[in-house]
């Protein structure tokens, strides 16, 4: 766990008892996770086991729990938001030519080596099969660690990550291309010290069979650093090298025996990526002999025989993935120059222009993709020049937005996002670029509140009042504030400035303050054990637990609560920390039912469903957990290593996009999280680095997003 940092004004000893509680806590109610380990050839994955999984078969660099199996269901999604943007259909806008935006991210299992220059099939047969995303890829050869070619076959299943043995190429090779006929996977060409001419192919076996690949003829010529693509019964090896120049010829096979010529790309390329829609294949950047990368966009049309320049990427490219996914092309990562690019692009064939929909949370050129259903899965690659273990994930999202339009590719699309960046002592509103449009304090024309500590340590905030103030609760500042927005002007505060107290008027470490309906605002009064409502006025209307009574003794007494979410029925949702207890009472006191979470910390629970919950674990690693009324874990996140492992986060919402998004808190960053296939798809701020530039921030404590139309959607019930 980091050690908690100073926030540039002071750090009371009471803060630091605090602090010392909390981690004391997380020690004492931690869950140790073991994971077993299983390296098999190409990949080293993980997920905790579901129904029906072996979990021995299981391998680990993190420990994510999904009993969603591939479905979102209906309880965790919810409809788009109010916003003057082009609403969106299934891959392109109701009633125009705009391509939905692309929702992308890193998985949280890796290959057990790295690898790139590979090829990667999918494992269902001939095309990309259909559904939503669940099957297997098959991965063969590569460029591995040390400049070495691999002749290994594996298949991964996905989105969870299990890997399996599918056998052997003839020999190591890499940077060859790759096609389905049939129930066989075909690799053209490729190389080690020089280029082949052979083609193999190897069985799509069943799951556990192994078998190796034979040699089914040869190419006219060498040739590496091709592409191939699958068109009905037809496969087509595009671009390439045959150690001394470009190959523009196109070849076309039903059998990988036999070979015709199709004709010549106007721009010679190697590393172009390629990919189909209808007959006509679309040919990607690449790079001429030299090392000149192109932005040449060219057309095979499969029907005619006729190959032409139709357009050209913004900027040229090399190395990179192409993907169809309904019926529209992905062009994903690759050098632009001497930089690995992290833009997706989707191909607009009606324009031919390519449309920036969505960036690679991983930046990576020469790495191989392939589609299972509706989701890509683009594996390995490299990161300048050094093979990488990561998989990412990209499938079209019409709540992500609309490429070419600012903010594609944003899981709060046409929407402000609310950060209390506690460590900064500041508040920070963001649009769906990223880019930020507001920041309290902002003196002189926005000063602090008046008192000691200022504006310090802003624990949670919310929109409220139609998007026209914010309420944010100074934890350690011991007070409630309400401030205009965008005007920043103090309109409301409770509390005394850095003075506890459990009399009228004060406040002991409040967490969650929210506005209700009625005007009043409820607030977890933490250390008091409280939970409290004030009116406009300053006085206690109400009051659940026993003031200083702080244990699990309902409905008397509250154990650390630190959670009071508003309900929809009036009630309110209260997570205790003693005990990791969550509970709903009613605003007077009465209890309506109680169940304990067998996890460390629980933090601010939500309601998402008739009896479905969703609170963060705020350990190290950190979790997300969904669950019921019983206190069954139904879902749970937690990724134990890499990008995707979370630190302490005390917030976690479903946005309206359908993806989890978490402070988290001791990362340093904002994240958010697929549920299906449990991908980090989107983070700001630089993991585990805090600042204060553009794109940092520093242990940031919550959050909230509003709609265009002033509306909150993550607490509708609220003032």
């Amino acid at each position: 766990m980091s050690p908690p940092r100073p926030s540039g004004q002071y750090i009371s000893d009471r803060r630091r008892r605090t602090l010392q509680r909390r981690r004391r806590t997380v020690v004492v109610g931690g869950i140790v996770l073991v994971t077993v380990v299983v390296v098999l050839i190409v990949v080293n994955v993980s997920s905790a086991p579901g129904p029906g999984r072996n979990a021995s078969n299981t391998t680990s660099t993190a420990a994510p729990t999904n009993t969603r199996h591939g479905t979102t269901p209906a309880s965790v999604t919810s409809s788009s938001p109010v916003t003057s943007r082009p609403s969106v259909t299934g891959t392109r806008a109701v009633g125009t030519s705009r391509l939905a935006a692309v929702e992308s991210g890193v998985l949280p299992w890796t290959l057990a080596q790295p690898l790139s220059r590979e090829v990667v099939v999918s494992g269902s047969g001939s095309g990309s099969g259909s559904g939503s995303g669940s099957g297997r890829v098959v991965v063969l050869g590569g460029l591995t660690s040390g400049s070495a070619s691999t002749a290994s076959v594996a298949t991964i299943a996905v989105p969870a990550g299990t890997p399996a043995v599918a056998g052997l190429l003839t020999t190591g090779t890499h940077d060859a291309a790759g096609a389905v006929l049939g129930r066989r996977a075909f690799v053209f060409g490729g190389g080690a010290a020089s280029s082949f001419s052979t083609v193999e192919a190897i069985p799509l076996a069943a799951t556990g069979d192994a078998t190796t690949a034979s040699v089914t003829g040869q190419l006219p010529q060498p040739r590496s650093d091709d592409a191939a693509v699958t068109v009905g019964r037809t496969a087509y090896v595009i671009g390439g090298y045959d150690g001394s120049r470009a190959d523009a010829q196109v070849l076309a096979t039903t059998n990988g025996s036999t070979f015709h010529v199709v004709g010549s790309l106007p721009v010679p390329v190697r590393y172009p990526a390629a990919a189909v829609v209808g007959a006509a294949i679309y040919v990607f950047g690449g790079e001429q002999v030299g090392g000149t990368a192109v932005d040449a966009i060219q057309r095979i049309d499969t029907r005619s025989g006729a190959i032409t320049v139709v357009g050209h990427l913004p900027q040229p490219l090399s190395g990179a993935a192409a993907v169809t996914l309904g019926g529209v092309v992905y062009v994903a990562g690759g050098l632009d120059g001497t930089a690995d690019a992290s833009t997706i692009y989707a191909y607009d064939a009606r324009r031919a222009k390519a449309l920036v929909a969505g960036r690679l949370i991983a930046p990576v050129a020469n790495a191989a993709i392939a589609a299972v259903g509706d989701t890509a899965w683009l594996i390995g690659g490299e990161s300048g020049t050094t093979p990488t273990t990561i998989v990412q994930m990209l499938k079209p999202n019409p709540k992500f937005g609309v490429a070419g339009l600012p903010g594609a590719g944003s899981p709060y699309y046409g929407q402000k996002l609310l950060i209390a960046d506690r460590g900064n002592n500041r508040l920070l509103v963001l649009d769906d670029t990223g880019a930020v449009t507001w920041t309290y304090p902002n003196p002189p024309s926005m000063p602090p509140p008046p008192g000691p500590g200022g504006f310090y340590f802003p624990d949670d905030a919310f929109f409220i009042r139609h998007g026209t103030a914010i309420i944010a609760n100074q934890e350690q500042n011991e007070t409630i504030v309400q401030i205009g927005y965008p005007s920043g002007k103090l309109l409301w505060s409770y509390g005394h400035p850095s003075v506890p107290g459990s009399s009228p008027g004060y406040l002991h470490e409040p967490d969650d303050a929210y506005l209700l309906k009625n005007g009043n605002v409820t607030v977890a009064d933490s250390d008091n054990c409280r939970i409290i409502a004030v009116s406009p006025s300053g006085s206690v209307l109400s009051q659940v637990g026993t003031t200083g009574s702080c244990v699990h003794d309902p409905p008397k007494a509250l154990g650390g609560p630190n959670g009071d979410t508003p309900l929809a029925n009036g009630d309110v949702l209260i997570s205790e920390t003693h005990g990791s207890f969550i509970s709903e009472y009613t605003q007077t006191g009465s209890l309506v039912w109680t169940t304990h979470l067998p996890i460390g910390y629980p933090s601010d629970p939500q309601q998402i469903g008739p009896d479905l919950y969703l609170c963060a674990d705020y350990e190290h690693p950190g979790g997300i957990i969904e669950f019921n009324r019983a206190g069954q874990v139904l879902y749970q996140y937690r990724a134990t290593s890499g990008i995707g492992e979370l630190n302490q986060p005390s917030l976690v919402e479903l946005l309206p996009s359908g993806v989890f998004m978490t402070n988290d808190d001791y990362r340093d960053r904002m994240a958010a999280i697929d549920p299906t296939t449990q991908a980090l798809v989107w983070n700001y701020g630089v993991p585990d680095v805090p600042g204060t530039a553009a794109g940092s921030l520093s242990i940031p404590d919550g959050f909230d997003i509003l709609n265009p139309d002033g509306s909150a959607p993550l607490h509708p019930q609220t003032g």
